[in-house]
């Protein structure tokens, strides 16, 4: 990466199409390549971006969540504002599901289990976020292990946000022993070499339809 005479880095260019994987009246699925924004970043280099690549299709179209730039996966854009406010507030209220897929260091001690640690940035150290029950905000992570691979020394993980924080996935791995693979913020070097990209995709999302309120049920099949 470069940086610019901004002092803001200059992200790569994101090849990778955004795939559509469903179109509604008042919504769009999609599957985001890791590498890629959600919006468009502060560094005006750093226009590319989810939004501004829907738009071209669908020039009305709002962001209602986000996925960091290195985590690919599904996601739902709304195509008007009332599409947009019934969605963004099933998100408030947490009554969609998210069902991410992870693969960590380490084995875990168990099955199954849930981290409840609360999130603050880190002013010392933007961008990053960080463990801070004095000033963070609540969040939970429940997560279930599929396979553990003693060769490699990584466990491949299902992961189930309830609250949608800020890098929630990758710290709260990290800070109980077990940063995902990939990942440049929160694990060692040696870790953080093990793959070529963040290992972390978003493979279902279930919210209700803003146009007629049944389920959906948005998948993205995982790449790694």
């Amino acid at each position: 990466m470069n940086n610019s005479s901004e002092g803001l880095v200059v992200l790569p260019k994101c090849h990778e199409p955004v795939d559509i994987v469903r179109e509604e009246e008042g919504f769009v699925l999609l599957a985001k390549p890791a590498g890629l924004l959600s919006v468009p970043g502060r560094n005006r280099a750093n226009y590319d971006c989810v939004l501004g690549r829907i738009q071209l299709e669908y020039p009305h179209a709002s962001m209602v969540h986000r996925l960091d730039f290195d985590t690919s996966g599904i996601m739902v854009v709304a195509r008007h504002k009332r599409a947009h406010a019934a969605i963004s507030r099933q998100f408030e209220q947490r009554t969609t599901r998210k069902m991410y897929i992870a693969i960590v260091s380490g084995q875990l001690s168990a099955p199954h289990g849930e981290i409840a640690m609360a999130i603050a940035p880190d002013k010392e150290r933007r961008p990053r976020y960080k463990v801070c029950e004095k000033n963070g905000k609540p969040s939970l992570t429940r997560y279930r292990v599929v396979s553990y691979d003693a060769a490699t020394d990584t466990s491949r993980l299902v992961l189930m946000p309830v609250t949608g924080r800020s890098h929630q996935l990758r710290v709260h791995l990290s800070a109980i022993g077990h940063p995902i693979l990939g990942c440049q913020f929160y694990a060692p070097e040696v870790i953080q070499n093990a793959a070529p990209r963040l290992l972390l995709h978003a493979q279902e999302l279930e919210f209700a339809s803003p146009d007629d309120g049944a389920r959906v049920v948005g998948r993205s099949p995982c790449p790694f």
